[in-house]
């Protein structure tokens, strides 16, 4: 088992901020989703962020060790979990931040696989140990990020029955699929399939199946993939699933696919807010 769990949040949140308004928003909630990193809207009685939902459920699933990715300008993370650099207290929590730079020839980040290698490179250690990625505006179970730290692959992400996400069709059908051969390994990675094609696409259960940018990584076999990862010419970024692929084609490394079939609640856009709160005042009835 491992206790490291590197979280994503240097993004620009720029779709939440495109989005438009929803009728069931206050205007204070919309400034801030305008203003504020998504991972940092606030929600329940203490008006915490949606991160600390995660870092909840992390700490729950015997996570120790945190390292948050914010960008150049995410002093707004250090009011919430601690000003220092590294090992910062929260509850039985180790914070630290890994700082993901802006090349100069950029006015953005330069994608998830660049967050990723950088947060290596500030803390090497990394690059010999195990540890999960995950996004920090979806809220993972507390099962799903145990299991990543729990198992013995040396390369694992949970793979989404994608009948199980409660999202709008619509959504859903843009999300990329997963291609698993019989031992559930990724042989490849389907961006936005074509409805006639989906059916090629099952794995052996008959299930169709995709990743929520969820992954447990052994620090050796990734580094060198994410250091030469190529850019995606659609999206001028770096991106983890690039590199997933290409350490893939490996003959002694792989990616193995844990089944789960669950919701994975998300803020992508304003519309998802009022989503969110309903779903934690379920849930986590104690902080509301």
């Amino acid at each position: 088992m491992h206790n490291n769990l590197i979280i994503l949040a240097g993004g620009a949140s720029s779709r939440m901020k495109k989005s438009m308004a929803s009728n069931n928003l206050s205007e204070e909630e919309i400034k801030n989703a305008n203003t504020n990193s998504k991972s940092l809207l606030t929600f329940g009685k203490n008006n915490r962020p949606i991160l600390d939902f995660l870092l909840l459920n992390a700490e729950k699933a015997g996570y120790t060790n945190i390292i948050i990715i914010i960008s150049e300008d995410g002093g707004a993370f250090k009011d919430f979990y601690g000003q220092e650099t590294r090992n910062n207290k929260h509850k039985s929590l180790s914070i630290s931040y890994a700082t993901q730079y802006v090349p100069e020839d950029r006015i953005k980040p330069f994608g998830t696989a660049d967050a990723v290698l950088q947060a290596m490179l500030q803390y090497s250690n990394l690059q010999k140990e195990a540890f999960t990625v995950c996004n920090s505006d979806n809220l993972y179970s507390v099962k799903a990020l145990q299991s990543l730290a729990e198992t013995s692959a040396a390369n694992a992400f949970i793979s989404y029955d994608r009948e199980g996400l409660q999202f709008p069709m619509e959504k859903i059908e843009r999300f990329a699929l997963t291609l698993l051969d019989a031992n559930s390994h990724i042989k490849n990675i389907i961006e936005k399939p074509e409805s006639n094609m989906v059916s090629d696409y099952t794995d052996a259960s008959g299930k169709l199946r995709v990743s929520m940018n969820i992954f447990k990584f052994t620090g050796e076999q990734i580094f060198s993939f994410l250091k030469n990862c190529p850019v995606n010419v659609l999206r001028n970024e770096k991106e983890l699933p690039t590199a997933i692929l290409n350490m893939c084609k490996e003959d002694s490394f792989y990616m193995k696919g844990i089944p789960f079939n669950e919701h994975v609640p998300d803020l992508t856009s304003k519309e998802d807010i009022a989503i969110m709160k309903t779903y934690l005042e379920k849930h986590y009835p104690e902080l509301f």
